[in-house]
């Protein structure tokens, strides 16, 4: 079974509320080295998310600015954001959310496409319940090469397919899998590969099965 969200994330989560100031998230994100805080508002739900990126902002276009307060114009919004002293005026929103429930594939997918490094988990009310990251994503390819073998053999080959366990031979090499013997008809080869691809821990998946029409 692939695993989901609440399997990897990290449930002690360190967070800012809306009004926290930008002295103490700056200290905050040096002591705990971490690149970003979900932001909460009153009620404990997430709002947004301040970042390293968004403190360098303010600091830079600070500088530019000579100091000057900000002004009105085309770059209002930079300028907006040189004067902010507090979290909700330095935050990034809306945020950037998954659930507990959903599976680790869609929290890799959320973070390439776009860009983030973490990713704070929400209940489904919004409040808080964890933070996965990129490592935490990366986790689960740890998983020892026998475990994936018997759970494609098992799960996938036998249960899924109902084909007999002396059907197929499933070799797996440093998460890479090789699967030989052969295939009843094309599609079902195809779709026990692609079901061997998503079991959880697989890095690649080598197709060294023989076919009827390659008889």
């Amino acid at each position: 079974m692939s695993a989901t969200v609440k399997d990897v994330m990290t449930t002690r989560v360190v967070a800012v509320r809306k009004g926290a100031p930008y002295k103490d998230i700056a200290i905050l994100l040096t002591q705990y080295r971490v690149s970003a805080f979900p932001v909460l508002d009153d009620d404990g739900t997430v709002i947004g998310v301040v970042s390293e990126a968004d403190l360098l902002c303010k600091e830079a276009l600070t500088a530019a600015m000579g100091g000057r307060p900000a002004r009105p114009g085309p770059y209002h919004d930079d300028f907006a954001r040189a004067a902010a002293v507090t979290a909700a005026d330095l935050m990034t929103t809306p945020p950037v959310t998954i659930t507990p429930g959903d599976p680790v594939t869609s929290a890799a997918r959320l973070m390439y496409n776009t860009g983030v490094k973490r990713l704070p988990v929400v209940s489904e009310n919004g409040h808080l319940a964890g933070i996965i990251s990129r490592a935490d994503v990366l986790s689960v390819y740890g998983r020892p090469d026998g475990e994936i073998g018997q759970e494609i053999t098992k799960n996938v080959i036998v249960n899924e397919f109902q084909a007999g366990p002396d059907c197929f031979t499933v070799t797996v090499k440093d998460g890479i899998v090789t699967l030989e013997g052969r295939a009843e008809t094309v599609r079902q080869g195809r779709d026990i590969l692609a079901a061997a691809w998503r079991v959880e821990g697989v890095v690649s998946v080598r197709d060294r099965l023989t076919y009827p029409d390659e008889m």
